[in-house]
């Protein structure tokens, strides 16, 4: 299953990181960020908020974008009107790397998530260092406790928390942790088959003061408005946005505009 065999490499990247940085160094350095929480309070303005993916392959697709120049990329994001962009930060299965995430933050003013497979708390104070706004909290691949003690850490640093989850028992535990903004993955990362209506279906689950977060899977205006009436709050796109030669003009399509 790719889904486990990501989760190894990144135990084999953090022990890496554990034998170069302790995790009480990371601890002192990471500091309270000047904006705390600005992630979720980027999605919650009137209608549904875009929160555009940098990302230059996929297991399922392999590689997306052969020409990556992701500082230029996460430009066009925020000139076409982006609320937040998720960077891609797993090396092996995604090319994605830290430095992409840290040369963006220099770059544009909209906040950040780095999207990566969270394991350790060592991680969250590596966000941090990197300059990420947010993180992802993977239920499928955490426990309760690891999803609670994490979202704790990522609080006390200002960190706004998108924890994902893809079926019911998921969006329990989810809220269950206290989670401000709840991502449902429409791609079920133990198959890669993509179905949009898991977002729409589990939508009754959540209480509508938390934000609801449609990721995956989301290629046309009228995706948009299908979720936009379900009452999701913002939706994560990569694949359909990275393979357009002019972000600005795609994502106004898939605005209606």
């Amino acid at each position: 299953m790719i889904l486990d065999r990501i989760v190894e490499s990144t135990k084999k990247r953090v022990s890496a990181l554990k034998k170069t940085t302790s995790l009480q160094t990371l601890k002192e350095q990471a500091k309270i960020s000047d904006h705390p929480f600005i992630f979720e309070k980027a999605l919650s303005n009137d209608g549904i908020a875009f929160i555009c993916e940098v990302k230059k392959a996929s297991p399922s697709k392999g590689v997306i974008a052969e020409d990556f120049p992701y500082v230029n990329i996460a430009r066009e994001y925020e000139a076409a009107g982006a609320n937040a962009i998720s960077v891609l930060t797993e090396p092996e299965f995604f090319q994605g790397s830290n430095d992409y995430l840290t040369e963006i933050k220099k770059n544009v003013s909209i906040p950040l998530l780095r999207k990566d497979f969270i394991i350790d708390e060592i991680q969250i104070y590596e966000a941090s260092l990197i300059g990420a706004d947010a993180i992802l909290l993977i239920c499928s691949i955490l426990t309760d406790d690891q999803v609670k003690r994490y979202f704790q850490i990522a609080d006390a640093l200002g960190l706004s928390v998108l924890v994902e989850a893809h079926d019911e028992e998921e969006i329990k535990r989810a809220l269950n942790a206290g989670g401000r903004m709840i991502g449902v993955n429409n791609r079920n990362l133990k198959n890669f088959e993509v179905d949009i209506n898991n977002s729409i279906r589990l939508r009754k689950l959540v209480p509508p003061e938390i934000r609801f977060v449609s990721e995956s899977g989301i290629k046309t205006a009228e995706d948009i408005i299908k979720l936009q009436e379900n009452g999701t709050d913002a939706v994560l796109i990569g694949e359909t946005l990275m393979k357009s030669g002019d972000k600005k003009k795609e994502l106004n399509k898939l605005k209606g505009l």
